[in-house]
């Protein structure tokens, strides 16, 4: 059954792959891959069983795939050292830009949504008083 599931998510990856030698755009094949998975799995077209163990299984041993980065920049100790104050203020600098963006990217979508919300709340209310206006009416009529 993992060997299905492999295969599945393989073939996203190779999907990707192939999207980006295609039209040669500059964004990980992985990535594209990805966005496919997701997307199919939102509108239904992978069934979400047909991968879960194999997600739940690469979830559970997500520290072994971080093995080879952390030996990675072991062995690249001298360029970091030499490059210490340009790496460590990048990554402060990219840190606040990162934050700020996404508090500005909620707060949009948050005030759209809202308002979005609101509007609607606002027709239904109108909707209520024109209602409550034919009825007293209707009341006022029956009445007479």
């Amino acid at each position: 059954m993992l060997l299905v599931q492999f295969a599945c998510l393989f073939l996203f990856l190779a999907l990707g792959e192939l999207i980006v030698w295609l039209l040669k755009i500059p964004i990980p094949g992985s990535i594209i891959g990805m966005l496919l998975l997701a997307f199919s799995l939102r509108f239904r077209i992978v069934k979400p069983h047909w991968i879960e163990s194999l997600a739940d299984f690469l979830c559970a041993n997500l520290g072994f795939f971080f093995v080879p980065a952390g030996v990675g920049v072991m062995k690249c100790f001298g360029i970091i050292k030499a490059e210490w104050w340009p790496i460590v203020m990048a990554t402060l600098l990219s840190t606040i830009i990162i934050i700020a963006t996404t508090g500005w990217a909620h707060q949009w979508t948050h005030r759209l949504f809202h308002k979005r919300n609101r509007c609607s709340h606002r027709k239904d209310s109108r909707l209520n008083h024109v209602a409550d206006g034919v009825e007293s009416e209707r009341k006022e009529i029956e009445k007479s």
